[in-house]
């Protein structure tokens, strides 16, 4: 296999044309998406290049509690995300997200490194930051799927799910088939590309590592891996946030609260 080709950046000045091409199509089309795509272009050269230098910094560091602080980084980013996408009326959503995410990414991470990868040390930042990045983005994706299909049948049903509540069900009976909805809900990205992956389209790891120069076999092997890991981890997500949300919409009298 041959060596990567590193892209110098007269090379990314050329691959600025694409999206050159893309404003001339937008302008031509009048799709109005011109100041949308040249913010997002800018974003996009100005995180990845200081990201790549700052990740460059750490893994020359080789310093534990620095690559932590990019993960806690990372997920606390993560948390703040998915907790607007689900609400920020309810209270302590932030929280519930945070552990929920902290839960799974912990579980995952140490199940992966200490059976299956077992790096000369835990907190490799050639293995951990990647991970952790990986299952942070999609449990986030997961939890907000999830939590936002949760409480939106909640609160359009809350004439069923009393109706439920006068009947004797618990809170967690009277909404046990909204939260399992939402959990598939939240799990429906990562089935898709499961069902399709490596036969619709390759993914970024694999393409990835392809580029790099890895075997061909080994690339899908850790895209395996992968795959795995965030069905479990967006699984284990879900299922901690629609519990506790499933806590917060009702009050210790039983009683739906209103949102």
């Amino acid at each position: 296999m041959e060596e990567l080709i590193r892209l110098s950046p007269i090379d990314l000045v050329w691959a600025l044309g694409l999206m050159a091409i893309a404003l001339g199509l937008s302008a031509w089309q009048r799709l109005g998406l011109e100041v949308n795509l040249a913010i997002a272009t800018g974003r996009t050269v100005v995180q990845l290049l200081v990201v790549g230098y700052f990740l460059a910094i750490v893994f020359a560091w080789q310093n534990p509690f620095a690559i932590l602080a990019v993960v806690l980084v990372m997920g606390a980013i993560a948390t703040i995300v998915a907790r607007n996408r689900i609400s920020k009326k309810i209270p302590r959503v932030l929280p519930l997200v945070g552990l929920s995410m902290a839960v799974s990414t912990v579980f995952i991470l140490a199940y992966t490194n200490l059976l299956i990868l077992q790096p000369a040390s835990w907190y490799e930042p050639q293995y951990l930051i990647p991970l952790a990045g990986i299952v942070l983005g999609n449990a986030m994706d997961a939890a907000a799927i999830a939590g936002e299909r949760f409480t939106t049948t909640i609160n359009s049903s809350h004439l069923e799910i009393e109706t439920r509540l006068s009947l004797g069900a618990t809170p967690q009976q009277a909404v046990a088939a909204y939260r399992r909805d939402a959990i598939k809900a939240g799990l429906i990205p990562i089935l898709n590309a499961m069902l399709v992956v490596g036969i619709v389209k390759l993914p970024g790891i694999i393409t990835g590592q392809i580029l790099s120069g890895a075997d061909p076999l080994d690339a899908a092997s850790y895209q395996i891996l992968i795959m795995f890991m965030l069905a479990a981890a967006d699984l284990i997500t879900t299922s901690i946030v629609t519990a506790g949300l499933c806590r917060q919409l009702f009050t210790e009298a039983d009683q739906l609260r209103r949102y």
